[in-house]
């Protein structure tokens, strides 16, 4: 019998073939439905290969089901978001696994309200799941539709969302700037509306790997390593700027003109202070993201809350402090103006917006910034075995701030170590800040070394 997928409360995830088939996306959509009143539900996917065959199972589920679909296509996972609210859907499903290898495909519910599943629906759908048993005993027979009814596809997707985008920012100011921007998307599905954006930004754009084919140039996760030939580029094309995204386009990373990597941390840590510098009000983000935004917070008098890793955890979270700003330290920026959904396109708006009021370029903006050293790892272990080696692990530091709110994160006036079980993988997170790249490195070795032999 196949292996279960990776589900959370928010979504699911597998190796299509094996843990994820069409008859597990029909059982995982019937059991979101399940809990929907009648209406309209709203399906995208990002650009991977197995997209077609999973959005028919998904769509003739729910069709099957009485529901009205429309199909939107390869689209990236906020624009979904944006959907979701102008069509007046009860629901959303995003096809993808964002950042997870080529072989994966995934599940990602969203609420009427356009935002990813609140955790206690999430865990609603879950048991739901459970409940509904394999796919071969289901009331759907193989458990996939047959044909899809009630199904159109949507003429214009982007539109809404590049308009959204647009209301935040000074689009004339940013427009009389010109800049050159380098866009890399990866193949995955933000390509088209992040040329479509940047160009109504007046900028003279670059693409690399914006057409939405899952012909990837290089790792899934726009990090450093993945990078190079990107950064490669940026010097070649002597750009004032380089956006990349990762497969559904709600992360971003930055490449300054000189092609250094900014990274994924201080994406958010820029945006966070350009909107600091319009207006004081609560900060959200995770607690796997970096100081910087703290240290942001504090400079500029605004209340600053942690969560729990998790979009879903984040978005509660500001709902509930009624957050000027949130996200994640992954790239993933979170602005209530647009929607509550990671955006990478409302992080190049903002980025460009700083670039053009203060006259400089993305390396001052990253210059003017607390200045830490961040460091994340990983290792192949399951959440069982990681549970079993935190007090060995809280033993080991002992001299710091230890804290449960998820996985392990220790904290010290100079620096903090998080290690966490991933929620979509079968591994183990490790990540430290310091003020040295030498320090933050230590710190997950050490780490390391403690799990390893207490397994």
């Amino acid at each position: 019998m196949p292996s279960e997928p990776i589900i959370t409360v928010s979504g699911l995830r597998g190796i299509v073939g094996e843990s994820l088939t069409p008859a597990v996306a029909a059982r995982y959509a019937l059991a979101f439905a399940d809990a929907l009143p009648p209406g309209l539900v709203v399906i995208s996917h990002d650009a991977r290969a197995s997209a077609a065959e999973l959005e028919i199972a998904i769509a003739g589920a729910l069709s099957q089901a009485g529901f009205e679909v429309r199909l939107a296509g390869a689209a990236a996972t906020p624009t979904l978001g944006i959907l979701v609210r102008t069509c007046g859907a009860i629901g959303g499903i995003q096809i993808s696994a964002s950042h997870n290898p080529p072989q994966y495909n995934g599940m990602k519910l969203f609420s009427a309200a356009g935002r990813v599943l609140p955790s206690e629906e999430g865990a609603t759908v879950l048991a739901r799941y459970r409940e509904l048993g394999q796919p071969e005993s289901s009331a759907t027979g193989s458990g996939v539709a047959q044909e899809v009814k009630n199904a159109t596809r949507l003429d214009d997707v982007r539109s809404a969302h590049c308009e959204a985008v647009l209301q935040v920012v000074d689009v004339e100011r940013i427009r009389a700037k010109n800049f050159r921007v380098l866009v890399d998307s990866n193949h995955g599905a933000g390509g088209p509306l992040a040329v479509q954006l940047l160009q109504e930004l007046g900028c003279d754009v670059i693409e690399f790997g914006t057409q939405p084919d899952a012909q990837y140039e290089h790792g899934l996760e726009p990090t450093e390593e993945n990078l190079e030939s990107v950064m490669q580029l940026a010097r070649e094309k002597s750009c004032d700027v380089t956006f990349c995204q990762d497969p559904d386009a709600d992360r971003l990373a930055v490449i300054d003109q000189h092609g250094n990597y900014l990274g994924e941390e201080l994406t958010l840590a820029m945006c966070v202070e350009r909107r600091l510098q319009q207006q004081i009000g609560p900060i959200v983000v995770n607690c796997s993201s970096s100081r910087v935004t703290a240290d942001l917070a504090q400079k500029y008098g605004a209340p600053y809350v942690r969560t729990k890793v998790g979009e879903a955890n984040v978005v509660d979270q500001m709902l509930a402090e009624n957050a000027l700003l949130g996200g994640e330290g992954n790239g993933g920026v979170i602005d209530p103006r647009v929607g509550f959904v990671r955006d990478s396109f409302v992080g190049m708006a903002m980025i460009l917006d700083a670039m053009s009021e203060h006259d400089v370029r993305a390396s001052e903006l990253a210059a003017g910034l607390p200045n830490y050293s961040i460091v994340k790892t990983k290792l192949d272990m399951g959440a069982a075995d990681f549970q079993a080696s935190v007090d060995h692990l809280q033993g080991k530091f002992a001299d710091a701030e230890p804290s449960q709110l998820d996985g392990l994160r220790l904290d010290w006036p100079d620096r903090w170590l998080l290690v966490r079980a991933s929620n979509t993988e079968p591994i183990v997170r490790l990540i430290a800040e310091a003020k040295s790249r030498t320090l933050a490195e230590s710190l997950c070795k050490e780490a390391a070394e403690v799990l390893h032999s207490n397994r």
